[in-house]
């Protein structure tokens, strides 16, 4: 980290959130990756704000960290600052990095159906501060919460999505996104994405899925819970692949039961932990904690 020499400590003003950037570096594990990360940015008079670092084996693993620092008049030294950071991690180091201004809010889009908490949710945490992104549009293939929607000012659109053939509400989707945003959440948006459609889309999709992964995988999972007598209930917040269900896993949560609970009462109880767990996740990813490596992901929290 670095301070003006000659100034006492309690004259230092640290740097506003608005001067702050986070820097994200995975690959080869080696010696030496954080001094020379840390040499690189103290060049710049950048102070280290937070550091986090992960290595799954010391011997040659996967590295991981996620760096905040911050300066004055950050937005005009960024790009010296990256191409510092290009040449120094080309001399011998196996390493990928991203470095993003704090002060941008990823842009999102939220994709709902019927069921209306997880998305309302998401609107009031945005609304109060909470999310540090930019709701950029809601879309639904049901139309009933359009209206409570643009209360909040964000944009609806309805798109119809029926029977097995979903081409036609797939390049609605790809002509309102594109450009537009950059991640997608599903808040129980109950339609399967094709291959193609996240292929084309080439941002991150969330999905919330309304079970503790793998167990319970398909339709009505908390009447299969209360036929099999279970005592926790859980959601599960994961990355969307080609692979339904199967992406890498962001957050999750559970919350107890008995055999006292009714189906109704099983769904209000999982609801609420949908409800946590998709906000957490919403929020690790808009601000750079989740790293995705292979099928699982290294979350910074």
């Amino acid at each position: 980290m670095t301070l003006t020499q000659h100034a006492p400590a309690s004259q230092v003003t640290p740097p506003s959130p608005g001067d702050q950037a986070v820097l994200i570096v995975h690959g080869r594990d080696r010696t030496g990756i954080v001094a020379a990360l840390s040499t690189v940015l103290g060049r710049h008079g950048a102070n280290i704000v937070s550091l986090d670092q992960y290595s799954d084996n010391p011997q040659g693993g996967a590295f991981f960290q996620r760096t905040v620092f911050g300066r004055p008049d950050l937005k005009a030294a960024l790009p010296a600052i990256e191409e510092d950071l290009r040449q120094e991690l080309a001399n011998g180091f196996d390493l990928e990095y991203t470095v993003r201004d704090l002060s941008v809010p990823k842009r999102v889009a939220i994709f709902a159906s019927k069921a209306d908490h997880c998305l309302l949710d998401l609107l009031w945490r945005h609304r109060r501060g909470e999310l540090p992104i930019n709701i950029s549009m809601v879309i639904s293939n049901h139309a009933h919460t359009a209206d409570e929607v643009r209360s909040f000012g964000i944009p609806f659109f309805h798109v119809p999505s029926q029977g097995p053939d979903k081409s036609a509400a797939e390049a609605r989707h790809l002509q309102l996104l594109t450009g537009n945003v950059d991640f997608i959440v599903l808040a129980r948006y109950m339609q399967i994405l094709s291959g193609e459609f996240i292929e084309k889309v080439g941002v991150p999709i969330i999905n919330i899925h309304h079970s503790f992964l793998p167990a319970f995988i398909g339709a009505d999972p908390y009447a299969k819970a209360q036929h099999r007598g279970v005592k926790l209930v859980g959601a599960t917040a994961h990355y969307v692949t080609e692979d339904l269900d199967e992406g890498p896993i962001i957050e999750q949560d559970v919350v107890r039961v008995n055999h006292a609970h009714t189906v109704a009462e099983l769904r209000r109880r999982g609801a609420d932990v949908e409800r946590a767990v998709l906000s957490r996740a919403v929020l690790w990813h808009a601000e750079d904690r989740v790293i995705r490596h292979g099928n699982h992901t290294i979350v910074f929290q």
